[in-house]
């Protein structure tokens, strides 16, 4: 069993140069595991090439759903809102990589805030569901 891509914001990305972004949407997402969650923004790196779409999802309950939640409850959660909200969103367009992310609080993209959970996941686009992938 792989460990839980947990992100204290240790990992940092850097800022998209060419990147289209939309955001904040206040509408409650109903995920497997019964979490809150809600849709904060997306990103597209590279829209030209269409290259990795980010969607990021805000989770206030993500520190305790991780000290009780297996492996398998998240990644559901990940893939169900690859599956039920990016996919539809991307119809127009079939970016290299998904990447779904869950974070307790609100981040600006790229900066790393020790006080934040945060998990993802990549996927890619196999007909009308997302694949796993590794990185």
């Amino acid at each position: 069993m792989r460990s839980i891509a947990i992100l204290l914001s240790v990992f940092a990305f850097v800022p998209l140069a060419n990147a289209e972004q939309s955001s904040v949407d206040e509408t409650t997402i109903a995920v497997p595991s019964g979490q809150t969650v809600s849709f904060y923004e997306s990103l597209m790196d590279h829209p030209e090439q269409d290259v990795m779409a980010r969607f990021r999802f805000l989770a206030p309950e993500l520190p305790t759903r991780l000290a009780d939640m297996s492996y398998q409850d998240l990644e559901a959660d990940l893939a169900y809102l690859c599956e039920s909200f990016a996919l539809p969103r991307l119809a127009a367009s079939d970016p290299a990589m998904i990447v779904i992310s869950l974070a307790q609080a609100p981040t600006e993209f790229g900066t790393p805030n020790p006080d934040i959970a945060e998990v993802f996941e990549m996927y890619s686009r196999d007909g009308s569901t997302c694949a796993w992938e590794a990185f």
